[in-house]
């Protein structure tokens, strides 16, 4: 593993995991959450999206961390393995809570953009993470079943779908 895509729905635990082996293996960890987003929760425009994303993975080897479709191009076709968190909605759900929760309790700033989660955006909003996690998890798996299949061809996949099976790839790495 020298180039590592992590992806999978909302709340699953990528950028845990994308830490867990950074720490492990010495690769360098790329948030495309950090690219993506502006201050005032605005995204990038997609041109300075693509430019961000193409300039962090130009050189050395790396881990991207995220399911921006966008960018999906730039960040498989160099990847040599792609790690897809499967893990059913109940504890997609019940991690998001809290880790929505928290950061609202902490005012946690976002990516360095200022951006930060509320209570008011996360329990009353149609814009909520929650109810995102919730719409897309279903779509999401399958969306990503299909882009495996087809865009995955010549590369290692590695699909997992419980806490285990994470904590074993982790340990494993």
């Amino acid at each position: 593993m020298r180039r590592v895509v992590v992806f999978g729905t909302t709340g699953s635990g990528k950028s845990r995991l994308a830490q867990a082996l950074a720490q492990r293996t010495g690769l360098r960890v790329i948030e495309l959450d950090a690219l993506a987003w502006l201050r005032d929760w605005q995204p990038a425009p997609l041109d300075l999206l693509r430019h961000r994303v193409e300039r962090e993975i130009a050189e050395g080897d790396w881990i991207v961390v995220g399911n921006y479709g966008e960018v999906r191009d730039l960040v498989w076709k160099p990847a040599d393995t792609l790690i897809w968190l499967d893990l059913p909605l109940p504890l997609v759900m019940w991690r998001l809570l809290w880790r929505t929760v928290r950061r609202a309790a902490t005012k946690e700033e976002l990516w360095a953009t200022g951006n930060r989660e509320s209570f008011r955006g996360a329990f009353f909003s149609r814009q909520s993470i929650l109810l995102w996690a919730l719409r897309t998890h279903r779509r999401n798996r399958e969306r990503f079943a299909i882009q495996c299949e087809f865009l995955g061809k010549g590369k290692k996949i590695v699909r997992l779908q419980t806490s285990r099976e994470v904590e074993r790839f982790v340990a494993a790495a």
